[in-house]
Formats: structure tokens, sequence, C-alpha cells
């Protein structure tokens, strides 16, 4: 098991967004999780990212029970062994795509020349060998995706969380983003746990569980 979450609690003042959540998703599975905004979705994975802390409960990842480390230990965990891909790409702007693929490398003191042969790399995988030099704002939506993706898994992460990946695409850009996944799950053994509101995306995935009020159904 390479995540495990049991009994799972967050309040934001007096309103519960979680209510007791037990999840578990196994090495190379992708897992979708549904439900109408506010049901708590985005709010849990976080909290499985190592983003956000649980009010209660216990989360262990890939081995590492993560709510008892020191905050320093959590960033060099998470930046190892964690990759995050959101709606909005965060890139920035100042920087080319193979600049920006290149940062949680330096975060985690790798080598300048390994670490550029494996952005190169993943930039190549991803069809964007003849974009690296260009900055987001010279990007396709769908381009600056892959480049987000391909940040995310420099450090070649465990799991990848996506939170909504595909929701500000056009339709024929998001089948690409959708099959993109699962070509990394093959190729890379990666647990991606991803936030959708897309049915086609869901019926994908290896398993999906729908979110209503704080649990799941």
């Amino acid at each position: 098991m390479i995540i495990q979450a049991k009994g799972i609690e967050k309040s934001f003042g007096a309103l519960k967004v979680l209510k007791g959540i037990d999840f578990e998703a196994q090495e190379a599975e992708v897992v979708s999780i549904m439900g109408a905004s506010g049901a708590g979705k985005s709010t849990l994975l976080q909290i499985l990212g190592t983003l956000s802390t649980p009010d209660c409960g216990s989360l262990e990842i890939d081995g590492t029970d993560v709510l008892h480390l020191g905050s320093k230990e959590l960033s060099a965990f998470r930046n190892r062994r964690i990759g995050f891909v959101f709606q909005f790409h965060h890139l920035l702007p100042e920087f080319t795509s193979l600049e920006n693929v290149l940062i949680p490398a330096f975060i985690a003191g790798r080598r300048e020349h390994e670490a550029k042969k494996e952005a190169l790399a993943l930039l190549d995988d991803l069809g964007l060998a003849e974009r690296i030099t260009h900055k987001p704002s010279e990007l396709s939506g769908g381009e600056q995706q892959r480049v987000a993706i391909a940040r995310a898994l420099i450090n070649r992460p465990a799991i990848l969380f996506a939170d909504e990946p595909s929701g500000n695409l056009d339709s024929a850009t998001k089948a690409d983003l959708h099959r993109l996944f699962f070509q990394l799950r093959d190729r890379y053994h990666q647990t991606i746990i991803i936030v959708t509101h897309d049915p086609e995306l869901a019926q994908m995935c290896d398993r999906t569980l729908y979110m209503k009020d704080g649990l799941f159904l």
C-alpha cells in the first residue's frame, strides 16, 4: 500500500469539511475522486499530498508516517516523493520550459548536469523538445500543462496528485492529456490520484471514488 489514510477529519471554523475519511491506494494505481463542488475533494487531496494537515487521523505515504515529520523533513519528503499538477499551471512566467522543470530538481540538491539531462528527456517524452526555450506566455494551454507535468515528474516521485488537471483545456487537448496520465503510469509506475469533474477521465481510471458532504459514498 503506497497511501494509507484513516479517520481524516478537517474543519475550517465551524464548517466540518472532512468527516472521517479512510483512503488507500496501491503502487501504480490510478484513482479518481469525484463529487460536487464543496464535497471536500480538493481539501482531501491537499492533505494526502502533505500540503495541509488534518485535525485528526493518520496518514502513511510510501511507508512513512508523514504527520509526525518536522517541517524540514516533510518539505524534503514532499520534494522527493510527491508531484503535483493543478488546474492552473503555476509556471514561473520569467523562466523557460526547461528552467521551470528544473526548479524542483535544484531544490532537491541534484547536480545540474544530471538534472538537465533528465528534464530534457521528460520534455522530449511529453512532445516538447522544440519548446524548451519558450516561456509560458509562448505556449498553448496544453503545452503549459505538459510542462507542469514534467516539473512534477522531475524527481521521479512515487505519487502524482492532480487537481482538475484538464479543467481549463479544450476537448481535444483534454483527451490528449487524459491519455498521457496512463502513459506516464505505464512508463514510470507512479500512483496517480486525480480530483476531477470529468466523467470521461474518471471512466479511464482503475477506480473511482465519489465524495459527498465530506465522506465517500
